[in-house]
């Protein structure tokens, strides 16, 4: 790389990480922490841990778009500033109404189309495939962080802690945004759009990539429902001390990810890792089901290297498949369906969560992995790959 994109990667890469971090830090807490909330129930908290990927998936392909015509800088410091208030909403409510209001708002700070699509704008072709590679691992970098301060924060100052950090990352953000990422060569602006949605819409590879991270977020925001409790009870381990267990298993996870990342690109096998990785996440939704600790922290660990592969391996897939001209439609599309599977993981790991305990919760994983690999199958049994 040059040092233009060298530049463009450690800046947007930084933003991720930032933005990211805020995001993925209650998950491991928001369901131990946030029953203490005024009317809190599972369902509610399900629906609070979710709610930010509603209004996410309502905006990032308007949002994504719109970066296409007016530029993705002007998008994504809108999105920060939005954002940053929402987390400033949340952090000052002791209601769960007011938490789901403040998650709400934060969705609507919709930047990660404009992001993605800026990211490949700065890159030559030859080197998006790497640098979309390191935006999944800086991705992956920020939830290991996450799932650690997390419970390290939310034991120190309650939930209302991780949101008013979440509003100070959102203003660096938008100071990294201005100051260390470059401008595209060939700003967007008023006419330049020239994209067909339609024509991504009829995409099959398309539909396999946005689908998959759709099902991802899906399992990852069900499973935070059930298993804080659960390590509190089979664990006997105290909430602000989950730390102490996701510490070593994310930092584990994510080495392990690493070489399996480096050889599906290398060698063209990313279509064989892509179905590996949702075989990887099924198997690591039993977890919920483990009544031996130490085979519950093994399925932990398969799941969270099957969940880290994926957010490394499916943007960089998507910037290839997608046009140059519809770029950033494509990454508002992928975006969406990403926060949509967050919203709807939330809602319906709460909904089972409340009627059926943990054990519920797991065979809504089972049959998610089902369903996603029948539509993998349905659309296509092997991704096109662009080695290039």
């Amino acid at each position: 790389m040059n040092s233009n994109e060298r530049r463009a990667l450690a800046g947007l890469a930084s933003l991720y990480v930032f933005r990211m971090l805020g995001l993925f830090m209650v998950l491991p807490v928001l369901s131990v922490y946030g029953a203490d909330y005024e009317g809190s129930t599972p369902v509610l908290l399900g629906i609070a841990l979710g709610a930010y990927g509603l209004s996410q998936a309502l905006l990032q392909i308007p949002l994504g778009m719109l970066s296409d015509r007016w530029g993705r800088k002007p998008v994504i410091y809108m999105g920060l500033a939005i954002f940053a208030l929402g987390s400033l909403v949340a952090a000052q409510t002791d209601s769960v109404y007011g938490l789901i209001a403040g998650r709400i708002l934060q969705g609507c700070g919709a930047i990660a189309a404009a992001t993605m699509a800026l990211m490949a704008d700065l890159t030559r072709y030859e080197n998006r495939g790497k640098a979309m590679a390191a935006i999944g691992a800086a991705i992956g970098l920020a939830f290991m962080l996450a799932v650690i301060l997390g419970p390290l924060l939310a034991g120190v100052g309650g939930l209302a802690a991780i949101f008013w950090l979440t509003a100070a990352l959102a203003l660096l953000g938008l100071l990294i945004a201005w100051r260390l990422v470059p401008n595209p060569e060939k700003a967007q602006g008023p006419g330049v759009y020239r994209g067909d949605f339609r024509t991504l819409l009829a995409n099959g590879e398309i539909w396999q990539l946005v689908s998959g991270v759709f099902f991802s977020h899906l399992l990852l925001t069900a499973l935070f429902v059930p298993l804080p409790p659960l390590l509190v009870a089979q664990l006997d381990l105290p909430g602000a001390e989950h730390w102490k267990l996701y510490g070593p298993l994310m930092l584990g996870s994510f080495v392990l990810m690493l070489p399996l990342m480096r050889l599906a690109e290398r060698s063209g096998r990313v279509p064989l890792a892509l179905m590996l990785a949702l075989v990887g996440l099924g198997t690591g939704s039993l977890a919920l089901w483990a009544d031996n600790s130490w085979l519950l922290i093994g399925l932990l660990a398969v799941f969270f290297i099957a969940f880290n592969l994926l957010e490394a391996l499916l943007p960089a897939q998507l910037t290839r498949s997608a046009p140059a001209e519809s770029r950033g439609g494509a990454s508002g599309l992928y975006a969406t369906l990403q926060f949509l599977g967050a919203f709807a993981g939330g809602v319906l790991g709460g909904y089972l969560y409340g009627l059926g305990g943990a054990g519920a919760v797991a065979l809504l994983g089972l049959a998610v992995v089902v369903l996603w690999a029948l539509l993998w199958w349905r659309l296509g049994a092997r991704l096109l790959y662009a080695a290039g």
